[in-house]
């Protein structure tokens, strides 16, 4: 498929500055980035705000895309950016593995043997501490690796690794349900 080319025809109606077409790059886009403000950020209002401040970078700067990727991909970029920009403006603290420790494993989720709904897993996503969370969701949820990460949010790849072990460790502590029928 050609990334590129996905929904060129919108951009370059964008670029010319046509209304209706910025709106409907945004209908479009809107809800998914929504998703990735709220998951990272958790707070309605302030998701609101980066959204909206997400797409005036997106109008604003459109003139520099070029289509080396999807549109989509590139929003997802300035939407992620703004977010961590955010969150560093709240002094999001993120620990610092010792420089001795370079792997930590990336172990594959047990099975659990109860069942969750979507929004029990959400809720605890979101009960995860700041560093936790945006390491987490940028890995599990938005697809980055390690090194990205560490690039994106200024630490190193042992860092990002760490505390994503650490979010799935959290994770499983708040998830933890007892089966039906144990004390």
């Amino acid at each position: 498929m050609d990334y590129g080319g996905t929904h060129r025809d919108i951009v370059e109606r964008c670029k010319r500055g046509e209304r209706q077409a910025q709106f409907e790059l945004y209908r479009l886009y809107s809800q998914a980035m929504y998703n990735v403000c709220l998951r990272m950020i958790r707070n309605e209002p302030d998701a609101e705000d980066l959204l909206q401040n997400s797409f005036i970078d997106v109008f604003s700067n459109l003139e520099s895309f070029r289509f080396e990727s999807s549109i989509g991909a590139w929003i997802k970029r300035i939407v992620v950016n703004n977010c961590i920009n955010f969150l560093k403006k709240r002094r999001l603290a993120f620990s610092e593995l010792n420089e001795n420790l370079t792997h930590v494993p990336d172990v594959t989720p047990e099975p659990t043997e109860y069942p969750l709904s979507v929004d029990t897993v959400h809720h605890a996503i979101n009960q995860l501490p700041d560093g936790y969370r945006v390491v987490f969701s940028l890995y599990l949820l938005e697809g980055y690796d390690h090194q990205e990460i560490g690039e994106i949010l200024g630490i190193t790849e042992a860092t990002s690794k760490s505390q994503y072990s650490r979010a799935r460790k959290k994770l499983k502590e708040i998830l933890h349900v007892q089966p039906q029928g144990a004390e």
